[in-house]
């Protein structure tokens, strides 16, 4: 027989009864603020003490809440914002710290505004979305211009067992090492400029895709794969720079996320995966050519932000798999490399009923 767990208390009536964990933890938690009311109790200031912890939790709240009508007119600010916006919940616990400490009831009860604001944002993104099955498991990584070990990386990244993988940043001297080092393992490759695609399943309609730079960063293939065939593009979009008087400056990169959405609309196949290095996150509205029609597989599918940026200390996601058309299932980080990011995999669905 099942053991229930519950405990016994006797009730007002001198009865017993059982009392859930959800009881229990509601009483925890009124003991402990009980206990702080009882330290507190009686001293007059708890109401005017922390102001400014308060001002700094209504600025936060402010700044979630209305990220999206920061203006990129001066330094992009709206864009740099938006790209690490998930680390303003940083703030919250350190905020909460401060007012304990502080002994302000004021800024304890303003810091719940910052963190509903934040868990309405972001809470999605803790729980785990990962499911099972799917039909083909693609994968995208960075691998660095400077990569001091591009056959390690190439062998990392294949020990993935992606069906179909992209590479960025790619070198002309460092393309043969890559071929040599996959081709035991992807029958099929393609490289446009310094992007390219490796698959184990047949591959055509291959061609560059103008993201006006006046040089390839990205590239088009229909993959065969055995549920469907898949249009999948493979795009580097143009490196942005924090700088001190130009702010966040990405007006090249705006550009070419226009010109790989233009694309991306015009595709004849219904099924699209986009593999990349965007440079940007889902939240930059700076993408919205491009994030307006697909999906993220790791908002979709993952567990956790699923950060790729630096490898040293990921803090963004910028490397994206997108699709419309198929269905995400999975979708993971894999381990550091010689690169100065993380390879990012996915599993999605592509036979549809």
């Amino acid at each position: 027989m099942a053991q229930q767990a519950y405990m016994t208390e006797t009730d007002g009536n001198g009865g017993s009864g059982p009392e859930p964990r959800k009881v229990r933890l509601r009483r925890l938690i009124g003991t402990l603020l009980g206990r702080i009311g009882t330290g507190w109790r009686g001293d007059p200031r708890i109401w005017r003490r922390g102001l400014v912890l308060t001002g700094f939790a209504l600025a936060f709240s402010l700044v979630m809440l209305v990220h999206s009508r920061i203006p990129n007119r001066y330094g992009n600010l709206g864009s740099l914002t938006e790209t690490f916006l998930p680390w303003i919940g940083v703030f919250v616990p350190v905020l909460l710290v401060l007012a304990l400490v502080r002994r302000s009831a004021t800024a304890l009860i303003a810091v719940i505004l910052p963190a509903v604001v934040w868990l309405n944002l972001f809470g999605g993104l803790l729980g785990d979305k990962t499911g099972s099955g799917g039909d083909l498991t693609v994968a995208t990584h960075n691998v660095n211009a400077d990569n001091p070990d591009p056959a390690g990386t190439a062998r990392d990244v294949a020990a993935s067992e992606a069906d179909v993988l992209a590479l960025e940043e790619l070198t002309a001297t460092a393309v043969p090492v890559y071929e040599k080092a996959l081709a035991a393992t992807y029958r099929y490759h393609s490289v446009q400029g310094t992007v390219g695609l490796w698959s184990r399943y047949p591959l055509s309609g291959v061609k560059p895709v103008d993201i006006k730079l006046g040089w390839t960063r990205a590239m088009r293939a229909t993959v065969a794969a055995p549920g469907g065939e898949v249009a999948v593009y493979v795009a580097h979009l143009p490196s942005v720079r924090v700088k001190l008087q130009a702010g966040f400056t990405a007006r090249q990169r705006d550009k070419s996320a226009d010109a790989l959405g233009e694309a991306i609309a015009d595709e004849r196949l219904t099924r699209v995966v986009l593999l990349g290095d965007l440079n940007g996150t889902m939240n930059d509205r700076s993408l919205n050519a491009v994030t307006s029609q697909m999906r993220s597989t790791q908002g979709a599918a993952g567990s956790g932000f699923g950060f790729s940026w630096p490898a040293s200390f990921p803090m963004a996601r910028i490397d994206q798999i997108m699709v419309k058309g198929v269905e995400p299932v999975t979708s993971w980080t894999l381990p550091q490399t010689g690169s100065d990011h993380l390879p990012v995999a996915a599993r999605v669905k592509v036979t549809t009923p």
